[in-house]
């Protein structure tokens, strides 16, 4: 039986109760603290603590230590765009630093939650950005030529969703003024094709490498070909000055852009290298303007870090149709393999591919064999004859569909899907996009997304949430295109409407769902997949998440669509929220069974960390909730810990 709490605050033990506790308990278990400096725990992103005082023996008794509310809360009435809680803290020097969805970064205290200091960006609210307001965290850096207390020695940066990039003395949460322009670079400076606001727009961390940061974009690509590019750049982290750039889409394709790496960078001081997770290039649904390959979009590519180098690249998906975005951080890791030790970089793909390659030159741990997919009949278009599928591990995520496959809440509704299965085109994941439409299966997205995995070393298991989850996608002819708003008073198109300016054709997707609003694929929409990449067999897979809310009312589903991954410690346990019911659980990382939860206050549509401060650990999520996933918004930070 699973162990179940609510959400409540409890009263404060007395001090005597505190010191009975501490007694009894903090000599059987870890002292030692331990930071979260980076957004996945280290430069490479592995997930992975090594705190034990919160295991499986215990993890049923975790209570709210505090709660933070930031007031940042977005429901589309005031402003545009909806608020999207995504970050994950990082823990340096005692104090605790969180973004919020209006991009501002706060400090507070790791064993109260009490604010230190707050300092706002002043983006401007009411901008209709892409990715609506949102911003996943932090990064932050010490400057060695600073003596202990003077100004700006710990910089905090910030990259914003209206693309600047800040420095923040991390003290005093005051700009440094020595960076940039008065502590800031306009990252829309060199950019070109930038036409409006939100279509070029910052959303993760930037990377810190020796004494460079490294930021990449997020950018609007479905819109038209020559969309802003997506180059990578390094600034000097001391004065702002760039250092060195890298565009993933060759000068060749021009006016082609994007291909921008949005999600977190990852870096191997070590070795001097930097791994970039690179998206689509432009426009998403139809590549007539890109011809070829469109290396190095759709890719994990290693770069030096000192100049910004390219030394490898590997490409998940060819001349990508379906907005197969390199979506998750790469994870740096560490194989044991036929009695060697091998560096990796693990990296997932919303097409629920999972490649494992060796670190210093690219090369798969696993073989990938370029298999047939099916061609394009639209005009302009040229497939891709093969795309990329690896021997080991197994596709993490559904892959195919058929009418055997859909799936209906009532009789009604599955007769309804089953209607409009028939009249759709699925061959396929590579099914390429055609104006009588397509099931994209899995969508865009994923498989898996920015919510990414973490891994194991001792287990040499690598773990992840997955999605579910189908698409309908049609090509539109210039000639019948509608903008969103004609297209919907027309009853044409549910979903997204692009135009793909430049292409013949316009496009829109939304999700294969019911007439009701349920996905016509049968749960579990949303799962929690555990690997063992010492053999590349998965070790199992459970559903993630226990109820949808549609109209009004609350359907239980055994996992449900979800953002926001997963972490893992030495005690045994994945902490991770994600799924739509609003909970954060615990999984038994040996076997996948669930030993806590505990409904928040809204959305976990982020990651965890963890932390030992004082003695203590703790466990702390984001709960604002996802505008697009459709949660719970809320504004809270909470932090969890034993009694």
């Amino acid at each position: 039986m699973r162990n179940r709490t609510r959400f409540a605050s409890g009263k404060p033990l007395s001090l005597a109760a505190v010191f009975l506790l501490a007694c009894t308990i903090v000599p059987a278990q870890q002292t030692t603290d331990e930071e979260w400096p980076y957004y996945g725990h280290d430069s490479g992103g592995m997930r992975y603590s090594r705190l034990t005082q919160i295991n499986r023996s215990n993890v049923a008794k975790l209570k709210i230590a505090w709660v933070y509310h930031t007031g940042d809360i977005s429901d589309g009435t005031n402003y545009p765009r909806k608020s999207e809680f995504e970050s994950t803290p990082v823990l340096v020097d005692g104090t605790l630093y969180v973004t919020t969805p209006f991009n501002r970064v706060i400090a507070l205290d790791p064993t109260s939650g009490r604010e230190r200091w707050a300092f706002d960006p002043k983006i401007n609210l009411g901008g209709k950005y892409s990715e609506g307001l949102m911003n996943r965290g932090v990064s932050t850096w010490l400057d060695s030529h600073r003596k202990p207390g003077a100004e700006c020695r710990r910089r905090i940066f910030l990259a914003t969703i209206d693309a600047r990039l800040i420095s923040i003395d991390a003290a005093s949460g005051k700009p440094c003024s020595d960076f940039g322009d008065k502590g800031e670079v306009n990252l829309t400076s060199g950019i070109t094709h930038i036409i409006r606001q939100g279509e070029y727009e910052e959303t993760s961390p930037p990377a810190i490498v020796d004494d460079l940061v490294v930021v990449g974009s997020s950018i609007a690509d479905n819109d038209r070909v020559d969309s802003p590019n997506g180059v990578v750049r390094a600034f000097d982290a001391r004065t702002g000055k760039l250092s060195w750039k890298w565009d993933p889409i060759p000068a060749s394709l021009a006016p082609t852009g994007a291909g921008n790496a949005w999600s977190v960078i990852s870096v191997d001081e070590a070795r001097d290298l930097v791994f970039v997770p690179t998206g689509a290039p432009s426009p998403d649904y139809h590549g007539g303007k890109r011809p070829g390959d469109d290396k190095w979009a759709n890719s994990v590519v290693a770069l030096r870090g000192r100049d910004g180098g390219f030394v490898w690249g590997f490409q998940l998906v060819h001349h990508d149709l379906w907005d197969y975005d390199t979506a998750s951080q790469p994870l740096l890791a560490t194989l044991h393999r036929n009695g060697s030790d091998v560096p990796v970089v693990i990296q997932g793909n919303k097409t629920g591919n999972l490649f494992v390659l060796q670190r210093e030159t690219g090369i798969p741990v696993f073989s990938v064999e370029e298999r047939a997919v099916p061609q394009s009949n639209a005009e302009e278009e040229r497939t891709s004859p093969t795309q990329p599928f690896p021997s080991a591990p197994p596709p993490l995520a559904r892959q195919q569909i058929s009418p055997k496959d859909i799936w209906g809440h009532t009789d009604a509704e599955r007769i309804a899907c089953a209607e409009r299965f028939a009249h759709l085109n699925s061959d396929g994941m590579f099914t390429p996009p055609k104006v009588d439409g397509i099931v994209a299966f899995p969508g865009n997205l994923g498989g898996m997304n920015w919510s990414g995995g973490a891994f194991d070393p001792q287990r040499q298991l690598f773990v992840t949430n997955v999605n579910n989850l189908a698409m309908e996608v049609h090509l539109i002819p210039r000639d019948l295109y509608l903008p969103q708003e004609q297209a919907a008073e027309a009853g044409k198109f549910r979903g997204d409407v692009s135009p793909q300016h430049g292409t013949p054709y316009g496009m829109s997707r939304q999700s294969f769902r019911s007439p009701e609003g349920l996905p016509c694929l049968p749960p579990p929409w949303g799962e929690l997949v555990a690997v063992d990449l010492s053999n590349g067999t998965i070790r199992w897979r459970v559903p993630l998440g226990a109820a949808v809310k549609l109209g009004g009312k609350t359907i239980p589903v055994a996992g449900t669509p979800n953002l926001g991954g997963p972490i893992l410690t030495a005690g045994g346990l994945i902490f991770i929220g994600a799924a739509m019911d609003d909970f954060i659980r615990a999984f038994d990382v040996d076997s996948g069974k669930e030993l806590w939860e505990t409904q928040l206050p809204a959305g976990g549509q982020a990651t965890p960390m963890t932390y030992q401060e004082n003695g203590r650990q703790y466990v702390v999520i984001a709960a604002g909730g996802h505008g697009k996933l459709g949660t719970t918004l809320g504004d809270s930070l909470v932090a969890f810990t034993l009694p």
